[in-house]
């Protein structure tokens, strides 16, 4: 028996085209993404994690959704169906484009140098490239079904399809994205 996620998509055609963030997106075929904690003991363990998870874990940020998971994998399964019927293609590989998309390579940090402060340009890690990639889909989403027609499914997968196209005007990923390389670019 083949494994698939959630017994309908299948992860053995997904190609991760970022050669940085190939080791850290983690598409293992899973049935039902729920680990319940178990990548949480030790540092640097949520690499283990399928990437479909780690997306319900953000979806669950809000005071509404805390502890929600049931919920938030049915929301993710909702907007992967919807995915799939508008662009004809499998949704994790729509994923996976759009957190290549949505993750910002240079961003700053404040540093101190004798009583000044100023912000310098850094390169981020693809862990954190990763992290908050998922976080601006999930808020995004998340500001997008506020007081909107739109179910929360249909936001998520309005916001996952224009980062994986890399759409700047229609995508909050996107967008958080290019205005903390913008601002890492004048700090250089």
């Amino acid at each position: 028996m083949e494994i698939k996620i959630f017994n309908r998509w299948d992860t053995t055609e997904v190609v991760v085209r970022d050669p940085s963030l190939r080791s850290y997106i983690n598409i293992r075929p899973i049935i039902v993404p729920h680990t319940a904690g178990r990548n949480t003991k030790k540092m640097f363990d949520k690499v283990k994690m399928n990437i479909v998870e780690r997306l319900a874990n953000n979806l669950m940020r809000r005071e509404q959704n805390t502890g929600k998971k049931h919920k938030a994998l049915k929301t993710i399964e909702e907007a992967f169906e919807i995915i799939e019927k508008r662009t004809k293609k499998n949704p994790v590989q729509v994923l996976v484009d759009a957190l290549e998309n949505a993750g910002p390579r240079e961003e700053t940090t404040r540093i101190s140098y004798g009583g000044i402060t100023f912000l310098q340009s850094v390169d981020v890690s693809p862990s954190r490239r990763l992290d908050i990639a998922l976080r601006n889909i999930a808020l995004g989403a998340q500001y997008a079904a506020r007081r909107n027609k739109k179910s929360f499914a249909e936001c998520l997968a309005d916001e996952i399809i224009f980062a994986a196209r890399g759409d700047i005007q229609r995508s909050y990923a996107v967008r958080k994205k290019e205005e903390k390389e913008r601002v890492a670019e004048s700090a250089r």
